[in-house]
């Protein structure tokens, strides 16, 4: 393999539709893996119960995602753990017995597959959970053990009252692997390419990259690729993305800084539409090639629902989402976002599926699939770059094109705007709302709006391609 191939992004990452589960709370398709003390769905989510979600429901899903539009599915993390997140790996070859099995795990990946859709798993190789057989066989032998020097101690034996060894954030259940160790790098290698061989999933979103030395992560993605050259690999970057995505690291990481910068815009005005403008362009820049294979998100199992941060402001949530849609970049989808699921961070985040569909807010389910579909038909979204058209205070209208494709998007979070022209930097006689009839003649270049409607996006195409 050249190193050209080793460095190329995925070709599907472009057209991908994330969707993002938290296997305990998705769907529960098997009662039988259920754990005792298994709560009531839809009872109010702590820190420490379970539900019972598992693989069996995801599969059972996925039609579901299919009529959704969804054509990648991110697993939160399913191997052997103790805690319903499972952050806390005890054993990186086994599937959680409460999630399902190793055939259960590969019938899932292959039926996603036979629909046209990819599985990544979640990699969480920075720390183990304190049940992971080496770190107990520290725990028991100290400084004599085999395994000794997989971790950083500051004396022997270990204690976690004071805290004498090193964790993630200072979580006792949570110790940090050491990676100046030749074992654990090939340990975490031969997980990588273990589950890649075994199950033939489409690659792994990476817990904390920032932790580990990126030498390592230079090494993975030489493991990983040469298994799969198509395998996707995304690391969970909450700042500058940059020194990831330019440097032959990761194809593309989670996006919190367009996730930033759009509920600046959309929600608490630090910026207006120039300054949104400003943000994105140079954004897109800082990301070069990578531009594409971003993992765009509006929230996460780490973040308050979006529907939250937004105080239920539904008008502010299409703007979000047309930009989530419209921009370069694969859009992630929370599970539960498409119907109005709420939740603050952390853990309410974190609440169960309502399969009810008589508590569905069904005008967001209409939304979210149309911007789906209108993704999915129109190239410009995926591979074209927002050229900035206009930006008059909260208005910021952008042009995307691609080959013969091409749409016009006009955002505006903020109050009404009389009368508006807005010049299309194209070719195109006429336009015409997406979900509409209203049609937009080109005069001299621009179009008219007789105003643009207080927290509005439209969104424009040539007439003769709607």
């Amino acid at each position: 393999m050249t190193s050209l191939e080793i460095n190329a992004a995925p070709g599907w990452v472009a057209d991908a539709i994330f969707y993002q589960i938290f296997p305990d709370r998705f769907c529960n398709g098997d009662k039988s893996n259920d754990l005792v003390d298994v709560a009531s769905w839809g009872d109010r989510p702590t820190r420490d119960n379970f539900f019972g979600g598992d693989l069996q429901g995801v599969l059972d899903k996925l039609d579901y995602l299919n009529e959704l539009g969804v054509n990648a599915i991110y697993l939160n993390p399913i191997f052997q753990a103790h805690t319903n997140h499972r952050y806390d790996t005890t054993d990186y070859f086994k599937v959680d017995p409460a999630l399902g099995n190793l055939e259960l795990l590969k019938d899932l990946v292959k039926q996603a597959h036979q629909r046209g859709m990819h599985v990544i798993f979640d990699g969480v190789f920075n720390h183990c959970g304190d049940g992971f057989a080496p770190f107990l066989d520290v725990m028991e032998k100290g400084a004599s053990s085999e395994y000794a020097d997989w971790f950083l101690a500051l004396d022997y034996p270990l204690r976690k009252e004071p805290l004498n060894f090193l964790t993630c954030g200072g979580c006792t259940y949570l110790p940090k692997l050491n990676y100046a160790h030749r074992p654990v790098r090939e340990f975490v290698l031969k997980v990588a390419r273990y589950w890649l061989e075994e199950t033939e999933m489409d690659g792994w979103r990476l817990d904390v990259p920032f932790k580990i030395p990126v030498d390592f992560w230079h090494e993975f993605r030489k493991v990983v690729k040469a298994v799969n050259p198509q395998a996707y690999l995304v690391g969970e970057i909450w700042r500058e993305a940059q020194p990831w995505v330019n440097n032959g690291v990761f194809d593309g990481v989670t996006n919190y800084r367009l996730r930033d910068i759009l509920l600046d815009y959309v929600w608490t005005n630090v910026l207006d539409g120039e300054d949104f403008g400003y943000e994105l362009q140079t954004l897109m820049s800082q990301h070069g090639i990578a531009v594409e294979s971003m993992l765009n998100l509006l929230d996460s199992h780490d973040t308050p629902r979006i529907l939250t941060t937004l105080k239920g402001e539904e008008r502010l949530l299409q703007i979000a989402l047309t930009l989530q849609m419209t921009l370069p970049g694969a859009p992630m989808v929370y599970y539960g976002d498409e119907v109005g699921l709420l939740g603050e961070t952390d853990p309410d985040c974190r609440r169960c599926f309502p399969w009810n569909e008589s508590q569905w807010n069904w005008q967001i389910v209409d939304s979210i699939r149309g911007l789906i579909a209108l993704r999915k038909a129109h190239p410009a979204f995926k591979h074209g770059r927002p050229q900035t058209l206009d930006a008059f205070n909260g208005v910021y209208a952008y042009r995307q094109a691609y080959q013969n494709d091409e749409a016009l998007v006009i955002i505006n979070p903020r109050e009404t705007i009389p009368m508006m022209r807005i010049q299309t930097r194209s070719q195109v006689r006429c336009w015409r709302a997406y979900n509409g009839d209203k049609q937009y003649p080109v005069q001299d270049g621009n179009i008219l709006l007789d105003e643009v409607p207080a927290c509005s996006a439209l969104i424009l195409l040539p007439v003769e391609s709607v």
